[in-house]
Order: structure tokens, then sequence, then C-alpha cells
């Protein structure tokens, strides 16, 4: 059900099941125009189907009273765009939380390094699909910026190394300290 603060989540989960049920194809493409040979074809037929059977389930997954205030429209493309108008905001805000998260973290030297960074990846993907993709560079650059003290020489010697680390080498090289 869409609350307000899960416009992401909910918007995949209703792409999944629509494309499971084989009912996506009025998300997918334009109604197609009947010929005057054969004004009901099967792919009208299928795309009519498609787009009744979409909003019915996107209808069905938004609160009650949001409903009204969703405008009737002749595409369930421009319906779930109808909807979206009321969340662009949301996710910009959800954007400089989440950035503001990662950039602030620090390990505080309780659990592992492993779950710490894949923490701060987490983060990342969340980003991504929020249309801000962070290279791992990025990543594997502010790791080595919040460890505790003990951590100090590990610090020392990812900076004096030429090489560059990727995600995954960064990790190897936290639990191979640990």
């Amino acid at each position: 059900m869409l609350n307000g603060i899960n416009y992401i989540t909910w918007k995949e989960n209703v792409e999944i099941v629509l494309g499971c049920m084989d009912l996506d194809l009025a998300l997918r493409k334009e109604q197609p125009v009947p010929t005057m040979d054969d004004p009901k074809t099967d792919q009208i037929k299928k795309w009519e189907r498609s787009y009744r059977m979409c909003l019915v389930i996107l209808k069905r997954t938004i609160p009650t009273g949001f409903r009204g205030s969703i405008v009737e429209s002749t595409s369930s493309k421009k319906f779930l765009s109808e909807i979206e108008q009321y969340f662009a905001k949301n996710e910009k805000a959800k954007m400089s939380n989440l950035l503001s998260k990662l950039m602030t973290m620090k390990y505080k030297g309780k659990g592992n390094r492993r779950d710490y960074i894949i923490v701060m990846s987490n983060f990342a993907g969340k980003l991504k699909q929020l249309k801000l993709e962070l290279l791992d560079v990025l990543l594997v650059h502010l790791v080595p910026m919040s460890p505790p003290p003990q951590f100090g020489h590990f610090v020392v010697s990812y900076n004096t190394q030429k090489e560059k680390w990727t995600l995954n080498e960064l990790i190897s090289h936290c639990v191979q300290e640990e």
C-alpha cells in the first residue's frame, strides 16, 4: 500500500506484480489504433484488458482518500505519472537525507567493518534508485575516513599505496585487519 514515504518501493512492487501477471502492456506501450478492417484486434483487446487491470490494481494499492485527487486517465502510464507527481518532492528530501547519513557515518568499533561497509554500500544503492549514482571509488575513500583509533595504521597503509582498491578489496582488507 502506498503510504507517502514508500513511493519507489511501491512502484517497483506494482510493476513486478503487473509484469508477472502479464498485465503491464498498458504501462509499456501506448494504446493501439484500431483499423477500419478490424476495429477489435487481439492486440487491442489485450491492451484494453491490461489497461483496465492496471487501473484496478493501481487504485487498490493507493489509499482511498488519495484516489479522488488523481485525475482519471485514458492511460495507465499517465495515471502512474499523476501519482508520481505527488511524491517527487519526497524523493529529493530522501536523497538529501541518505546522502547526509552516508557522508557523516562513523564506524564506532562495534560489529565488524564488513557490515559497516555493506551499510554504506546499501545507502549508495538507495541513492542510485533515486537517480544519484555514487561510484564505488567514493565509498572506498569514505570508509578509511571514519575508523576508530585502533585502525590508524590501516588508514596510513591504505593512503600510502598507489593502486586503488575496489569495494570488495577494501572489505577483504578490513576483514583481514580485524
